[in-house]
């Protein structure tokens, strides 16, 4: 009914007691429920007086020995208790080992498993972010190389000078036009034009022949 500790317990006695009382109640869940197991599988039916004779409730019994049977004695992690196999039970054999890896290398407490575990199944509710389709445009080999050698010359990354260049192209052709149409947007580097090559190095019929007789390759580009 209560423990009664002696008088002038030195601290270091004091603590040890503690921690042997805390691995006593952590490990009587797993005896109980390997106790309520064995009466199951050995007993059939006579087991239920046992049941009563333990004064717990027999709800409480069976959830100890399902947590017992999900996990096997050579799974069970000492440095976790009943409690942090209990969240992971209802999971299939390899995420239980995948959460109790963690849970044993980060410490966590039962409330901080629940937590990450909480937060899992939110990420993996939460739909895909929608990705961009791209399209391959086949050009000459030797355009691609004089492309790359503009970008080179500007500082830039090859594939946001292309979008800059072809972006500026676009937003030109569209206000010779008159301006886009209703409700289309263009999107691309805030500053297009400081990324865009001069007319001069844009290849022409004065490329280099190699340049217009080069191999077509495929260059992906946003669409």
């Amino acid at each position: 009914m209560g423990l009664q500790m002696p008088t002038g317990m030195a601290y270091d006695e004091w603590e040890r007691a503690g921690r042997q009382l805390a691995d006593v109640l952590d490990s009587s869940s797993w005896w109980l429920g390997d106790w309520l197991v064995y009466g199951k599988d050995h007993y059939t039916d006579r087991y239920q007086r046992g049941i009563r004779a333990v004064g717990l409730s027999y709800q409480t019994l069976r959830n100890y020995a399902w947590v017992s049977r999900r996990f096997g004695l050579a799974r069970r992690r000492p440095a976790l208790s009943f409690q942090h196999h209990a969240e992971l039970a209802s999971m299939p054999t390899e995420e239980q080992e995948l959460w109790l890896d963690r849970a044993e290398r980060r410490q966590w407490t039962t409330k901080q498993l629940r937590g990450a575990l909480r937060a899992a199944r939110r990420d993996e509710r939460q739909p895909p972010a929608p990705t961009e389709p791209s399209r391959r445009l086949e050009v000459p080999g030797g355009r691609l190389q004089w492309w790359h050698k503009a970008a080179e010359q500007l500082g830039v990354d090859f594939e946001q000078w292309v979008t800059a260049t072809l972006d500026s192209a676009a937003a030109t052709a569209l206000e010779e036009l008159g301006g886009p149409e209703e409700g289309t947007e263009i999107s691309g580097p805030e500053d297009v034009g400081s990324l865009a090559a001069p007319a001069a190095d844009v290849p022409g019929d004065d490329a280099p022949p190699e340049d217009r007789a080069g191999r077509a390759r495929p260059v992906a580009v946003r669409a």
